[in-house]
């Protein structure tokens, strides 16, 4: 019975997401906690998964016993599991954020949340890269609708623009798997991986030319230079828990990024060309994000800027190659991640206390709740902008040390450089809220009781990333580990006797200490 429970992830909600699609009053108080009950439901799976994977167990399930390469299976190890418990942790601080009003202003909205949690589930279980189209399709499709929760006219524009994106990305990427497929007769990744190490002639141009297409997609879901024009105006027009939900978005896309590019393309021509994009774009995405941080005069695009800020940082991490450098990324991700997201969630909060002022760095009403506001907004923006002693300091210390020769000539000065504008940029916006206030009137409103629960919960993970940073630090050099060792999971699957010789020759030299 346990081996199904790695089913369960894409089960739950989308199970959930069936029942809350029913027709109902919005803000039912059945419909919200069967909400939360359904987040909380994926925090314990996540957690279980979590623990097994950290053993080092590579866990494969094949849906309808119908076995690799000509079934669907779904394949768990460190990377996948950490992506769940990341997504489950973020999850239900959203939702329960949303249960203090937000789901009301339009219609569906948990329905709809759970269904992007099938999507994002799924994208870090599977082991195809067909289905990895379709859940990213699935997630796509609930987040057009989540963005335009609640209606207006900006919302609505940045919608438009957001489908528009993502369809060109979507044909992209059917383009990129017909020619994966063409090229190799499957698109199950670790057979692809096989059938690559044993490939020769005219074929290895045609895989690259897919390689490197593939790559692009997967660079617009992370938002990676000269692909991220289109994420702060959509993560600035959607609604706030929306908004902290796709703070692990553009992180599919790095995710994706990892898998195809350890577990595929790792000794095919295409791994330089990769490498080089990703370096060079992830340099200049932290280069032009910390200009548009400094440039920003509402708090919504300056967070905005701020995920792109640490998108770049993660990318170009990943560019390095090596394992310390990966170690540090994947301490550095979940940090990033669910700070973002508390930032969001502070900001609604801010703006709701500021009348038609909302967010935009102008004076305005001093705030209701000053004092409560104030310290949560501090303890954010020393954590996004990487201060000690929290975890973003740690992580991006360990990417620093990763860097060797002339790559730390380009990325030490960028990555101290966007740090000092976050620090610039979120004082100057703590300034405004809290200090430039007009004397005598007093905004009305207070923080609820789910929308502090929701906001707490978030930032709760900074202390405990860094009370934990010994064993995180462990299980993320172990993840590292386990993507640099591609040959286990093929033989995993398929069986010693299936991988060519020169891929098996590979991975036992890796291994040799």
């Amino acid at each position: 019975m346990s081996q199904h429970l790695m089913i369960l992830p894409i089960l739950v909600p989308l199970i959930g997401a069936l029942v809350l699609l029913l027709p109902t009053r919005a803000g039912d108080p059945a419909q919200r906690r069967l909400s939360v009950g359904l987040c909380v439901a994926q925090l314990l799976v996540g957690g279980w998964l979590f623990a097994q994977a950290a053993g080092g167990e590579l866990i494969f399930y094949a849906l309808g016993n119908w076995q690799a390469p000509f079934g669907i299976v779904l394949m768990l190890d460190r990377l996948s599991a950490l992506m769940l418990l990341l997504t489950a942790v973020l999850a239900l601080g959203c939702v329960m954020f949303a249960c203090a009003g937000d789901d009301t202003r339009g219609s569906h909205f948990h329905g709809l949340f759970q269904l992007q949690l099938v999507g994002l589930n799924g994208a870090f279980l599977t082991g195809d890269l067909f289905n990895l189209f379709v859940f990213f399709e699935i997630l796509l499709l609930a987040s057009y609708a989540l963005l335009m929760h609640g209606g207006g006219k900006e919302r609505v524009g940045a919608g438009l623009h957001y489908v528009i994106l993502n369809l060109a990305g979507s044909a992209l990427f059917l383009v990129a798997l017909g020619v994966l497929y063409g090229a190799t007769g499957t698109l199950n990744m670790a057979d692809m991986a096989r059938r690559l190490g044993a490939m020769t002639g005219d074929q290895t141009a045609l895989v690259t030319a897919g390689a490197l297409l593939l790559v692009v997609v997967f660079s617009l879901k992370a938002a990676l230079l000269p692909l991220y024009f289109w994420l702060p105006r959509t993560y600035s027009a959607a609604p706030a828990p929306v908004a902290a939900l796709f703070a692990i978005m553009t992180k599919v896309g790095l995710y994706a990024i990892l898998r195809v590019q350890s577990l595929i393309f790792v000794d095919t021509p295409a791994a330089e060309a990769i490498t080089t994009w990703l370096w060079w774009s992830g340099l200049a995405t932290i280069a032009l994000a910390g200009i548009g941080v400094l440039a920003a005069r509402d708090l919504r695009p300056l967070i905005a800027y701020l995920v792109l800020v640490s998108v770049g940082t993660l990318l170009a991490g990943k560019s390095l190659g090596s394992t310390e450098a990966v170690t540090a990324l994947l301490y550095y991700l979940p940090h990033t991640t669910l700070v973002c997201g508390a930032l969001y969630l502070i900001a609604e909060l801010i703006g709701q206390q500021r009348g038609k002022a909302g967010t935009r760095l102008v004076r305005a009403r001093r705030l209701h709740q000053r004092q409560l506001l104030g310290g949560l907004f501090l303890v954010s923006a020393v954590a996004v902008a990487g201060l000690p002693p929290l975890a973003g300091a740690l992580g991006k210390l360990l990417m620093m040390q990763a860097a060797e020769g002339v790559a730390r000539l380009w990325f030490w000065p960028l990555l101290l450089l966007a740090g000092l504008c976050a620090l610039i940029a979120l004082s100057r916006a703590g300034s405004v809220f809290f200090w430039a206030s007009y004397k005598g009137e007093v905004a009305a409103g207070r923080v609820s009781r789910a929308q502090l629960a929701g906001v707490l919960w978030l930032l709760a993970t900074a202390p405990l990333l860094v009370g934990f940073s010994g064993p995180l630090s462990s299980y993320t050099l172990a993840t590292a580990e386990q993507l640099a060792d591609p040959a286990t999971k093929i033989t995993r699957l398929f069986g010693e006797e299936a991988m060519p010789a020169t891929s098996l020759a590979l991975g036992r030299e890796e291994e040799t200490p």
